[in-house]
């Protein structure tokens, strides 16, 4: 394949700043972690092919740029000299961690369907729309019907996923909705349902079944966000009471039950 022909990857890399200056990302997380596995500032330098004194610089930084210390070293004795990385040393690396997979799942998911540069003034229009919409999932139509009054459409937003959506035969015409064209899908969070049987009997047509990733209790209600396949996230609200039911708990399968009616279509 031409180079020319691949499909645009959008790529980046997660930098914590203190003001204007970087305090943790790139080469500073590397040497963090082969601190961790060696004990040594030497070897961790060097099998990131980092200069002493460039790594001693980078921990200095570090440490400086923090309300507390990365990184201590302790002189020899009879257990022998050695560098370590601190409580809040390994906590700042595992929560970098956990931000560089969520900005990578991110990243995956706006860039699912950019072919060329065509595509990114479309994505770009889609990330700025403000909508109280919490779900927001873009794609291509791949079939429109139409009824007496009413109409139907599918979308394909990726992975194995579609949504279906209703709407009237009026507003296909003023959105001119056809297949093959791209169009967002827009949900709000208090019109999914959830259950833990992927095989309910419920009159909802779209299931979107992912693994629960995050439950946020409030005073009345908790916020249950799933991870679907392609890196994508949806979110739920229902309340405590219907939670602690369900049994709901993180990294249990879960399906998400939305009607038709519930799905809003938006355009470029």
């Amino acid at each position: 394949m031409n180079e020319a022909d691949r499909p645009l990857r959008i790529d980046g890399q997660l930098w914590f700043n203190r003001g204007e200056k970087g305090y943790l990302g790139g080469k500073r997380i590397d040497l963090l972690e082969q601190i961790e596995a060696t004990g040594s500032i030497s070897r961790a330098a060097k099998a990131i092919k980092l200069s002493y004194k460039a790594a001693w610089d980078a921990v200095d930084a570090m440490n400086n740029l923090s309300e507390r210390p990365l990184v201590i070293c302790s002189a020899g004795g009879a257990q022998g000299g050695g560098t370590r990385l601190t409580d809040f040393g390994r906590e700042m690396l595992h929560v970098w961690r956990r931000m560089q997979a969520e900005y990578e799942r991110f990243l995956a998911q706006v860039a699912e369907g950019i072919e060329g540069f065509d595509d990114i003034d479309r994505l770009l229009r889609a990330i700025a729309m403000k909508t109280s919409a919490r779900n927001q999932f873009r794609g291509r139509i791949t079939s429109v019907s139409r009824g007496a009054v009413n109409g139907s459409l599918s979308l394909d937003i990726g992975s194995g996923l579609e949504i279906s959506a209703t709407l009237t035969n009026d507003s296909i015409d003023e959105l001119q909705l056809a297949a093959g064209k791209i169009a967002m899908a827009l949900i709000k969070a208090s019109f999914v349902l959830l259950s833990p049987d992927p095989d309910v009997k419920i009159s909802a047509r779209n299931r979107l079944t992912g693994t629960i990733s995050a439950l946020m209790p409030g005073a009345v209600n908790c916020e249950v966000k799933l991870l679907l396949p392609g890196s994508r996230t949806l979110s739920a609200v229902i309340t405590n009471e219907s939670a602690e039911e369900l049994g709901l708990a993180l990294g249990q399968p879960c399906t998400a039950l939305i009607k038709a009616s519930h799905v809003i279509i938006a355009v470029d």
